[in-house]
């Protein structure tokens, strides 16, 4: 109970957590949530205008992917002080295996 509890408790902080990822210095700029939820996309508007699809959807895709890992790295980290928090209270349980 107590595990979903904490579950719940971090979905609502990587809720809060803004990242981002950005291609060829900030044409195209994707903004995100630490849950891997897109919240907005900016595009340059020269970049655009002279832009054509491929190149766009190309630079668009790097924008995205790089947001994901970055909200990805932010959710591991999370889930790692979940984890201390909820078995760092147990003492010694890491000599149990003779280390």
């Amino acid at each position: 109970m107590e595990a979903q509890q904490k579950a719940g408790e971090m979905k609502k902080r990587l809720d809060n957590i803004t990242v981002s990822g950005s291609a060829e210095g900030g044409l195209i700029t994707v903004i995100a949530n630490a849950n891997k939820v897109v919240q907005s996309i900016t595009i340059n508007e020269d970049f655009y205008k002279e832009a054509d699809k491929e190149e766009l959807e190309e630079l668009l895709a790097v924008a995205v992917n790089k947001a994901m890992e970055q909200a990805e790295n932010v959710s591991q980290a999370e889930a790692a002080a979940m984890t201390r928090d909820m078995f760092g209270g147990m003492g010694g349980l890491g000599n149990l295996f003779g280390k």
